[in-house]
Order: structure tokens, then sequence, then C-alpha cells
């Protein structure tokens, strides 16, 4: 297909581009048409792609019955590595290529991993405001705490997921002294690692004092920690979710927390995104919740903006890559 007649839409530019990056090197491509936002229903997102070969999208779900009105469309990406929000299968039947960006945002959500595990065992911002407040200066002694200061050094950090991220952070909880136990549905090699085995995810729910969850959102995986998982943990753990919020139960999270079943969660996902007012884990104890930016630093969403493009520029070569479907 010749660059000079492709029209490209974008259904929510702004969630990758809020104005810091640049579309430009997308016009070489054809037409480019940029939607900031798209609402979910299907007459409009029909509309809006309408004519279209290429379609990109972030988080503007395409069902089957949204592509069986959008014959001209020939090509779907992702901008970002889950791509749950696509009916790949329906892709497939029409001959419409998805792609995704794996890795791009690996360093990142790596980094807010530790920044909701820190502040979970060091409470950093809350220790400020207690500072700030004037507490230490009307302390009698030279140092006070407020709350538990729990080190890393020597606990276990058990990891749902050993992909790319997974063992990212493996990597880290070594550099902390941690030693690890993953779980996933294929053993790669970890000779590497020191301090690493293998476990079931009951196991690993038992043994761990963090259990981190990097793992995709799949039918085996949605609703994976509930009640029954939560129990075995242990009442000092710590839970952190930086992958996709349906993994976990938020009711059963929330309660969990609120009786002591277990010591505290960082969440950076939810089930539903935005959230509704009510969400159970807003009142919860000892729960930290980050509006979904694990991803979104600029310098990962500069790879994304660069791996988006080059999926289009190799499915138009005839050679696609990180084909999903």
């Amino acid at each position: 297909m010749s660059p000079s007649k492709i029209k490209i839409v974008a259904l929510d530019s702004h969630t990758l581009n809020p104005g810091d990056l640049s579309w430009t090197e997308w016009q070489s491509y054809g037409e480019i048409v940029l939607y900031d936002r798209t609402p979910p229903d299907t007459a409009t997102i029909v509309e809006r792609c309408t004519g279209a070969q290429a379609v990109i999208t972030n988080k503007v779900a395409l069902t089957a019955e949204a592509l069986a009105q959008l014959p001209s469309v020939k090509y779907i990406g992702v901008t970002a590595t889950g791509y749950n929000i696509i009916d790949t299968a329906a892709a497939k039947r029409q001959g419409i290529v998805v792609t995704n960006v794996p890795s791009y945002g690996t360093a990142s959500v790596v980094q807010m991993t530790f920044a909701l595990l820190l502040e979970l065992t060091l409470h950093v911002q809350r220790h400020s405001d207690a500072v700030m407040d004037g507490k230490w200066s009307r302390s009698p002694d030279f140092c006070f705490w407020d709350f538990p200061l729990v080190e890393l050094a020597g606990k276990t950090m058990g990891i749902i997921g050993m992909g790319h991220i997974g063992g990212k952070v493996a990597d880290v909880a070594a550099a902390f002294d941690m030693f690890v136990l993953g779980s996933s549905r294929t053993h790669t090699d970890q000779s590497h690692r020191r301090n690493f085995s293998w476990a079931g995810i009951p196991e690993l729910l038992e043994r761990s004092d963090v259990v981190s969850i990097h793992c995709p959102l799949f039918p085996e995986t949605r609703g994976l920690i509930n009640k029954e998982s939560l129990s075995r943990m242990k009442q000092t753990a710590f839970l952190l979710n930086t992958s996709r919020g349906p993994i976990v139960v938020e009711e059963d999270l929330a309660t969990a927390l609120n009786t002591g079943r277990i010591a505290g969660a960082g969440i950076d996902v939810l089930s539903t995104e935005p959230p509704p007012a009510g969400n159970p884990l807003f009142g919860a104890k000892n729960c930290i919740i980050t509006p979904h930016i694990s991803w979104a630093t600029r310098e990962a969403r500069s790879r994304l903006m660069s791996g988006s493009l080059a999926n289009l520029a190799a499915w138009l070569s005839g050679n696609p890559m990180n084909v999903v479907n």
C-alpha cells in the first residue's frame, strides 16, 4: 500500500502525547488524524475510523462489532504492551494485522514498583508531611517515626510473571539483597541469579514478604489475587500491582487490608480506569494508589512513540513485526 494513500486515525492521541512529543514523522506515511480522546461507544469509534487503513489506539477498545463495520481498516497499532482491548480473533478473521510495543516501559515500571515498595516500607511522604507539620521541631528526641520502618535485605520478593519486567524487578530485588521467588507459565533459564528459585503461586504467596504482579491480563489471571489467595499471604506481607487492575479482586484486597490480613498494598492499576468514586480500595488501610503512571515517563513514552511508528513502517513495507494475532 502506498504511504501517500494511507489514512491513519489515532483514537486517543493525548494518552501517548499530551504535548511533549511529536507526531510529525507519522505524516511521511500518509494523512494522520488525531483525536485526543474518543468515547467508548461503537458508533463514535466507527464514525472516526471509517475510511482509515490504520488505526492507532492505546485504551479505546476495538470490538468485533466495531471491526465488522470498518472494512477499510487493515492495521491496528496498539500503543501499549497489553492488547486485551482488541478482539484479536475478529481482527484476524478480517485480515487486520494487530501489533503492540513490547518492553518500551520496562525501566519505568520497575522504578515505580520499587517506589511503591519503598513508600510502604519507609513511609517517606508521610514522615516528610509530619516534619512539615512541625512534629520534628516539637520532638524531645533527635528523631522520631510514626510508622513501622522495614528493611528489605533478607526479605523474599515473590514475582508473578517473570517476563522482561519481572526479570528486571528480580535484578533490583537482588541489589537490595532480597531472595526472589518466581512464578511463570514457562521456566526460562535463571541460573545467572543468586538466591532465586521457581515456585508455584500458592507457595510463592505463602513464602513471600513482598508479592509483585507482572503477568499479563488473560482469562486465567483475571481475579488471580482474591480472598483465597490473599489468605495464603503473610500478615506482614505487601502486595504490589503495576500490571493490570482486573488481576486483583479489589473488594477482597480492601477487606484483607482493613482486617490486617496483609500489611499493605501499592497499586498503580485498577479494574476500571478512571475508577468510580466508590472503589473499595480508596478507604483501605495502608494502601497506596497511583493513577496508572508507571509507564508514563517521557522517556518511556518516547520509546513507545518510536516503536509504534516502526511497527507501522514495518507493516507498510510488507514485513510486519510485533504482531499479536
